[in-house]
């Protein structure tokens, strides 16, 4: 479940537009889906007609929810968006691409407790941007990505769009 552009909303790439949705695995929604079959044995000792029409619509809703739970991750205007929470870019810093083990250790042991995480399981890619802002007691956000560097470049060109004067 990725929609990553390099732009968003018809701007061009040199805003530094980009968007992408942490959706879940397939083997989440595969989960969730076996819930359909549940619902549906637990309804059948009244009606078997009653116990599919349960069952299907207990299965397209918890899919519907799961995919609309997915937070967002995303550079427009100026600022990063991850889920709710937001943070303009020129409080952010050099983003770091992580991938593979130093993704993992990144995740895990590397993981520093005051920053800012949005970690998806399953999403293999991690992009640090350190917080650059003295007064923010977070020191970096963390971010799962499946195209880190993509987010990584867009951040860098959304600083540079904030940085250089316009004409």
């Amino acid at each position: 479940m990725q929609n990553s552009t390099p732009h968003a909303g018809g701007r061009s790439s040199r805003t530094g537009g980009y968007r992408e949705r942490l959706g879940p695995s397939l083997w989440i929604l595969v989960a969730a889906a076996v819930a359909a079959p549940m619902a549906a044995l637990v309804v059948s000792p009244i009606d078997t007609t009653v116990a599919l029409v349960v069952g299907g619509v207990v299965g397209v809703l918890l899919i519907a929810l799961i995919l609309a739970a997915a937070p967002v991750v995303e550079v427009r205007g100026g600022e990063l968006r991850a889920g709710r929470a937001h943070i303009g870019v020129e409080h952010l810093g050099a983003p770091e691409v992580h991938v593979g083990d130093d993704a993992r250790h990144a995740r895990g042991a590397g993981l520093d407790p005051r920053s800012w995480h949005l970690i998806r399981g399953g999403i293999d890619g991690i992009v640090v941007i350190p917080v650059i802002d003295p007064d923010d007691p977070t020191t970096a956000w963390v971010i799962s990505s499946r195209t880190p560097d993509r987010l990584s470049a867009a951040v860098r060109r959304a600083q540079l769009t904030r940085r250089t004067p316009s004409r």
